[in-house]
C-alpha cells in the first residue's frame, strides 16, 4: 500500500452516488470561471507554444508566418485545450484522470480571434472493474469551441477515469516503479539532443501523392519530463482549475474544501492539481510519483503531427488514449506511421497516421489516430484555403 501523509475528500462509488450521477445525464456546464485562452493574442500564442516546448515558427515568428498559406501567426490546434481543459466536476470525494481525448477540427485560430466554449456532461459508464482501482467508473463531456464570428472551430470528447482513492493506494498498480528514475549523465546529455532534434516540415508543401502508406514519421522526444514541465502547462491553462493564490485562493477552498488539501511539508493549502508537482499528493491518489497532464500529453501528440505535416496540411481529427501515467523525470517518445491514404466521403485527400508512444520502461504511454488533409497536385485541392474560405473548394 502507498502511504501518504496528505488527506483528502474520500468516497465509494455507491449506488446512492451513481443515481446522483445519472440526473446529471445531458447537462450543460457553467465554464465562464474557467476558461482560460480565450483571446489569441500574439503573445499569448507565443507563451503557449513555449509551455509545451513546441518551436515552430508558424505559431511565432510574424516575418515568417506572413509568408505563408495564413498570412500571420496563427496559434496551434491544440490551443483549445487551453481554452477550456475541463471543468471541476462530478463523482464527490472520487479522484480523477484524465484517459483520453478525440478532437476534430473545423477551422483555424487566427491571430487575436476570441473564442467561447460549451460543455456538456455525457454521462457516465460504469462501474466497472479495473486493475488500478478495483472500481471505476468512466465520464465523458463534450465540448464545442466557436470563434467571435460563431463558426464552429472544434470538438472534443473527453473521458475521465473516477476512482477511489483508497482502493488505488491499496492496490499500488505502481508501487515497483523506481522514480525518479536512475538517469546517468551521458544518458541525459544523448536525450537533451534528441529533445532539441525538432524536425518541423514548414513551408514545404507535403503533397499526399507524395505520402506512400508505411511512411514513418520523425520521432518527437519528451523528457525527461520536469516540475518546470508542469508548471509552463498550469499556467496557460492546461490544467481543469482556477489558479490564485492566498485571500481569494483560502475563499475559495472554504466554499469547496474537497478541492485542497493542506500540504504537510509546507502548512500551505494546495489544490488537487498539485498531484502534477508534489509528492504527497501524488501518493494520495495511489500514484508513487507526480505524473503529468492529460492535456500537456495531447498538446505534444498534435505538435508531432503538424511537425509532419508542414504549414499547408491540415489536423482534420486525432485521438489518443493515455494507457500508463507518466511520471516525472521519465522520457517519452512518439513514434508514428502511415497506415491509409484515400479520399475520404467529403472529397479530401487524407492520410492516416497511427502513434505509439514509449517511455524508457517499454510502456505504451499514449496511443493515437490522427486523420490528415494534404494538398494535392492531381485534385487542385489546398485543405488551408478550403478552410479559410478563400475559395469556395480550397483549389489552387
Amino acid at each position: 500500500m502507498i502511504e501518504s501523509k496528505v488527506k483528502m475528500a474520500e468516497a465509494e462509488i455507491t449506488e446512492e452516488l451513481i443515481e446522483e450521477m445519472k440526473k446529471r445525464r445531458g447537462k450543460k456546464l457553467y465554464v465562464e470561471d474557467v476558461l482560460f485562452h480565450d483571446r489569441a493574442t500574439k503573445r499569448a500564442i507565443e507563451r503557449f507554444a513555449d509551455a509545451i516546448g513546441d518551436p515552430n515558427p508558424l505559431w511565432r515568428d510574424r516575418e515568417y508566418a506572413r509568408n505563408t498559406i495564413y498570412g500571420d501567426i496563427v496559434a496551434p490546434p491544440s490551443w483549445i485545450l487551453s481554452v477550456l481543459s475541463g471543468v471541476q466536476f462530478g463523482w464527490k470525494g472520487l479522484a480523477g484522470f484524465h484517459i483520453s481525448t478525440e478532437i476534430k477540427f473545423f477551422r483555424p485560430i487566427m491571430l487575436d480571434d476570441v473564442l467561447s466554449c460549451e460543455s456538456v456532461y455525457v454521462g457516465f459508464e460504469g462501474p466497472k472493474k479495473s486493475r488500478f482501482a478495483g472500481k471505476v467508473v468512466i465520464d465523458t463531456f463534450r465540448e464545442r469551441y466557436f470563434n467571435q464570428k460563431g463558426e464552429l472551430i472544434a470538438v472534443s470528447i473527453r473521458k475521465i477515469l473516477r476512482a477511489e482513492r483508497k482502493s488505488a493506494r491499496v492496490r499500488s498498480y505502481y508501487e515497483g516503479i523506481k522514480l525518479p528514475h536512475p538517469w546517468k549523465e551521458d544518458e541525459l546529455k544523448k536525450i537533451e539532443e534528441e529533445v532539441m532534434n525538432v524536425k518541423i516540415r514548414g513551408s514545404e508543401i507535403r503533397y499526399w501523392e507524395d505520402v506512400k502508406v508505411g511512411e514513418e514519421l520523425p520521432d518527437l522526444v519528451k523528457g525527461p519530463i520536469g516540475i518546470m514541465d508542469i508548471i509552463s502547462a498550469i499556467s496557460v491553462g492546461l490544467a481543469p482549475a482556477r489558479i490564485c493564490g492566498q485571500a481569494v485562493a483560502l475563499e475559495e477552498y472554504r466554499k469547496r474544501p474537497a478541492w485542497a488539501f493542506r500540504d504537510p511539508e509546507t502548512g500551505a493549502m494546495e489544490p488537487l492539481l498539485a498531484v502534477h508537482y508534489n509528492k504527497e499528493a501524488a501518493k494520495a491518489m495511489g500514484l508513487p510519483y507526480p505524473y503529468d497532464l492529460g492535456p500537456q500529453r495531447q498538446c505534444w501528440y498534435i505538435q508531432h503531427i503538424t511537425n509532419w505535416m508542414g504549414d499547408d496540411g491540415w489536423l482534420k481529427s486525432c485521438s489518443a488514449e493515455y494507457r500508463r501515467f507518466v511520471f516525472l523525470s521519465d522520457v517519452i517518445r512518439f513514434k508514428g506511421k502511415v497506415t491509409r491514404k484515400y479520399v475520404d466521403e467529403e472529397g479530401e485527400p487524407v492520410v492516416e497516421i497511427e502513434t505509439n508512444t514509449y517511455n524508457q520502461r517499454g510502456e505504451n504511454v499514449l496511443i493515437g489516430k490522427a486523420t490528415v488533409v494534404l494538398p494535392s497536385k492531381k485534385m487542385n485541392t489546398h485543405p488551408v484555403k478550403k478552410r479559410l474560405g478563400r475559395e469556395e473548394d480550397g483549389k489552387g
